[in-house]
C-alpha cells in the first residue's frame, strides 16, 4: 500500500482491514474456522476484554492468523484496546507479525497514536524501526499523526529519526512538518533529525510546510536555524546548459511557494526573515505570481485558485513586499504555468499581468505604489491591448468576466493607455476585445475615440476583429460570436467604414 503525504494525505494503514472485513468475512468464518476462532474475534471486534479472556481461557489460539494473515492481535490493536492487547501478548501472540500487506500491529498503533499499546508491542520485543512494505517506518506513522508521547517513546526505545521511505524518500520530519504538527519538530530535532534531509524530488521539512501553509512549523523551524531562502532544486532535463550549481538555483524557493499557495501571511514571515521578494529563480517574482493565483480562470489547464491560509489577503501581500523592496516592473522571462493562453508572457510585468486577468483593483494598486502602466511585453503588446482580450485562449473561462474586462479596459486608459497601438502581431484593442467576446468593450472602445483605420485592419494571421468573431474558429477556444460581430458592425457604420480586406 502506497501512502503519501501529498495533499490531501487520505490513505490509512488500516485500509486493509476494511478489505478483510468486507471483502474477505465468508472466508474467515467458513474456509478458516478451525485457525481462527470466531469467537475471539467477535469479542475483540466488540472491545470485549471479558470475552476475550473467555475465549483464551477455552482455548482459542492467540498466534492464529486468518488467510492474509491478520492476527487477533491486529485487531486488537486497532480497535484501540490497550487491556486486549495485553492479553493477547500474555497468551502467545506474535507482537511483531505482519499480513500479506506487509503491515505489523505496530504500525496500527501509530496511526491510533496510543502509547500505551505502542509501549506493550515494544516491551514484547517488536522493532521501533519496524517499516511498510514501501519503508514507511512506525515514527514516520506516529509522525503523520501528530502523538507526541508516541513519537517520543519511538525515539526512546531507538527509531531512526532520519529514515526515509523507499517511495517518495521522504522523512518523520518532512510528514511532521506537511501535517503542521509543529509541536514534533522541537523533539525530533532534539534527536538529530536532520533539517536539510531531502526528499527524492529535492522537498526539505521546510518547503513541506510552506506548501501547506503551516506557519506554525515553519516559525519552529526558522528558530532551529532554517534559512528562509531554502528552494527546490530543478528537474532533471528541465532546463538546458549551466552548470549543476546553477541549475540548483533555479528552483522554486520557499518564499514563492507561498505566494503560489496563496499563503500570504506565511510569505510575510519570509520576508521578515530575510526571504528575497525579487527572486526570480523560475523566470517570475511573486508579484508576477499573485495575478494568476488571484484569479485563476478556468479554460483548460487551468487549476482552480489555491484555498490558502492566514488573514493577509493579497493586495495587503503586495503591499507588504512592495515596502520591502520588490520590483514592481520586474519582467517575465520564462512562460509561467498560468494556464492555457495565447499571450505572450515574456518581458510582461505585473501589472500587464494583471490586466490579463481583467483585475482591475490589482492594476490600480500596482499603479498606486509605482508600477509602470505602459510596459508591454516583448512582442509591444500592451496592457491595454491586454486588458481588452488580447491573448486570450477561452473566452468565458480565461480569467475575467466581461464586466470585470470592462473595468481593467477603463482603469488602463485612466493609467494613460494608448488605444490606437499596434503590437509586433498586428494585434489592437480591439482585436482584444473581439477574442475575448465582450461586446461592452467594443461599445467603450469606441465611445473613447480608437481609430478604425487602425485597428480595422488584419493582423499577422491575416484576421479582422471582425474575422475573429465571425470567420475564424481557432481551435476549440474562439469561436463566433454574433452579439461581438453585432457590436464591431455597429461601431463601422457609425463611423461609415467598410470591413477590411482579409484572408479568404
Amino acid at each position: 500500500m502506497r501512502c503519501s503525504i501529498f495533499r490531501p494525505v487520505t490513505c490509512s494503514i488500516a485500509t486493509w482491514l476494511l478489505v478483510a472485513t468486507v471483502a474477505g468475512a465468508g472466508v474467515v468464518r467458513a474456509a478458516a474456522a478451525e485457525v481462527v476462532d470466531a469467537g475471539l474475534l467477535d469479542a475483540i471486534r466488540a472491545v470485549d476484554a471479558g470475552g476475550v479472556r473467555a475465549a483464551l481461557d477455552r482455548g482459542a489460539d492467540a498466534t492464529a492468523a486468518e488467510p492474509d494473515g491478520t492476527t487477533p492481535l491486529h485487531w486488537a490493536v486497532h480497535a484501540d484496546d490497550a487491556g486486549i492487547v495485553e492479553l493477547l501478548l500474555a497468551a502467545g501472540a506474535d507482537a511483531a507479525s505482519t499480513n500479506r500487506y506487509g503491515v505489523a500491529p505496530i504500525a496500527l498503533a501509530c496511526v491510533n497514536g496510543n502509547a500505551a499499546v505502542v509501549r506493550l508491542l515494544l516491551d514484547a520485543g517488536v522493532d521501533p524501526n519496524t517499516t511498510l512494505a514501501e519503508g514507511e517506518t512506525a515514527l514516520m506513522t506516529a509522525a503523520r499523526t501528530g502523538a507526541q508521547d508516541v513519537v517520543e517513546l519511538l525515539l526512546d526505545y531507538g527509531a531512526d529519526v532520519n529514515a526515509a521511505e523507499a517511495w517518495r524518500g521522504q522523512t518523520a520530519l518532512m510528514w511532521a512538518a506537511a501535517e503542521g504538527h509543529a509541536h514534533l519538530v522541537p523533539t525530533m530535532l532534539s534527536h538529530g533529525a536532520d533539517v536539510s534531509a531531502r526528499s527524492a524530488q529535492g522537498w526539505t521539512p521546510l518547503l513541506f510546510a510552506v506548501r501547506e501553509g503551516e506557519i506554525g512549523v515553519v516559525q519552529t523551524l526558522l528558530e532551529a536555524g532554517v534559512g528562509a531562502g531554502e528552494s527546490l532544486p530543478v528537474a532533471q532535463g528541465r532546463r538546458r546548459g549551466g552548470t549543476s550549481a546553477e541549475r540548483e538555483a533555479t528552483g522554486l524557493d520557499a518564499f514563492l511557494l507561498a505566494a503560489a499557495n496563496a499563503h500570504y501571511e506565511l510569505g510575510a514571515l519570509l520576508v521578515d526573515r530575510g526571504a528575497d521578494v525579487n527572486v526570480a529563480s523560475r523566470g517570475w517574482t511573486a508579484l508576477h505570481q499573485v495575478s494568476w493565483v488571484r484569479k485563476a480562470g478556468i479554460a483548460g489547464s487551468n487549476n482552480p485558485s489555491p484555498k490558502g491560509s492566514g488573514a493577509m489577503t493579497s493586495l495587503e501581500f503586495v503591499k507588504k513586499i512592495a515596502a520591502a523592496g520588490a520590483d514592481l516592473n520586474a519582467r517575465v522571462t520564462i512562460r509561467p504555468p498560468a494556464g492555457i493562453t495565447r499571450l505572450n508572457f515574456i518581458g510582461g510585468t505585473p501589472f500587464l499581468l494583471a490586466a490579463r486577468t481583467g483585475d482591475a483593483p490589482l492594476m490600480r494598486l500596482l499603479a498606486e505604489l509605482g508600477a509602470d502602466p505602459l510596459l508591454p511585453n516583448e512582442d509591444g503588446t500592451t496592457p491595454i491591448m491586454v486588458a481588452a482580450g488580447v491573448g486570450t485562449s477561452s473566452p468565458g473561462e480565461d480569467p475575467g468576466t466581461p464586466p470585470e474586462v470592462l473595468e481593467a479596459v477603463q482603469v488602463a486608459l485612466e493609467l494613460g493607455g494608448d488605444l490606437n497601438e499596434v503590437d509586433a502581431k498586428g494585434e489592437t484593442v480591439m482585436h482584444g476585445a473581439a477574442y475575448k467576446h465582450v461586446p461592452a468593450v467594443v461599445a467603450f472602445l469606441a465611445e473613447a475615440g480608437v481609430d478604425p483605420a487602425v485597428w480595422n485592419q488584419p493582423n499577422s494571421r491575416e484576421w479582422t476583429p471582425l474575422d475573429i468573431v465571425e470567420n475564424v474558429p481557432l481551435g476549440r477556444g474562439i469561436q463566433d460570436n454574433p452579439a461581438t460581430a453585432a457590436a464591431i458592425r455597429a461601431v463601422m457604420e457609425r463611423a461609415g467604414v467598410a470591413p477590411a480586406a482579409s484572408a479568404p
